[in-house]
């Protein structure tokens, strides 16, 4: 018995649901093979981000960090497993997004495409080493500088930060530079589809610097070394991301690059 032409016309829209549990295993299962690893690692890597905070209390033996709950410590190397592996999968995910999304892409449109999702890992990556060699070691200074000791007052206060608090706030920090230095990549995007272009981005720079000290305010801790450390980079990065769109706009505008299709 034929099918009938409605069966027929299904069996694409079947086939692409298909795929997309195909992709969406590999993607999970890349995160949770990674999220095993992380975990088993987690207590390095907790260490390594500690480190700027040893370095500044080097020399002194008695300094601690602590926990207070029984199980304080297991989720934070919980937390850990899953910002690592979600950072390392990532790739494996964009490649599993990229080869569904691929097929349906001009030549041209897959040429635009993938140098974003190349440089997004990465500029994220600049961004948190960024916040772990230039800002951790100079905010720690200064939040350490509150210390008192008793001969400075009735009773010395000495600081003795939790584990889980000090993980969310070095991921805090970590994922607001990362996010930031995305803005070329976003803001270029943008250009590309013809939402913004130079010409505006160059007219609204002032309402730019503003809206990156404000953004700096809410992301960081209520600091001007993290404050600063976060809105100039960001006002760097918007001229980048000006220089980007220009180039994009040169590239748009340019009566030889004519699209190209995939043959049928």
């Amino acid at each position: 018995m034929a099918e009938s032409d409605e069966d027929q016309g299904k069996m694409p829209m079947l086939e692409h649901l298909v795929e997309l549990r195909t992709r969406l295993m590999w993607a999970v299962g890349g995160f949770v093979l990674c999220f095993i690893v992380s975990f088993y690692f987690a207590g390095p890597i907790f260490n390594f981000l500690v480190q700027p905070l040893a370095d500044l209390w080097e020399g002194e033996e008695a300094r601690r960090l602590i926990f207070t709950a029984l199980t304080e410590k297991f989720f934070t190397e919980i937390k850990i497993a899953f910002f690592v592996g979600a950072f390392i999968s990532f790739p494996l995910v964009a490649n599993q997004l990229w080869m569904f999304v691929a097929p349906g892409l001009y030549k041209n449109e897959k040429h635009a495409f993938l140098p974003f999702l190349i440089a997004t890992p990465v500029l994220f990556f600049i961004g948190g080493a960024f916040v772990y060699y230039f800002v951790l070691p100079v905010a720690w200074s200064f939040f350490a500088g509150f210390e008192q000791s008793a001969a400075e007052g009735p009773l010395a206060i000495q600081l003795e930060p939790k584990v889980d608090q000090y993980l969310s706030l070095v991921m805090r920090l970590v994922f607001a530079f990362g996010l930031s230095f995305e803005l070329p990549v976003v803001m270029t995007l943008l250009t590309k589809v013809g939402m913004i272009g130079t010409a505006g981005m160059r007219k609204n720079r002032r309402y730019a610097i503003v809206i990156a000290f404000v953004a700096a305010a809410i992301l960081t801790p209520p600091d001007p070394i993290s404050q600063l450390g976060l809105a100039i980079p960001i006002i760097l990065l918007y001229e980048i991301s000006i220089l980007c769109a220009k180039f994009v706009e040169k590239g748009r505008d340019d009566p030889q690059n004519e699209p190209e299709t995939d043959e049928a």
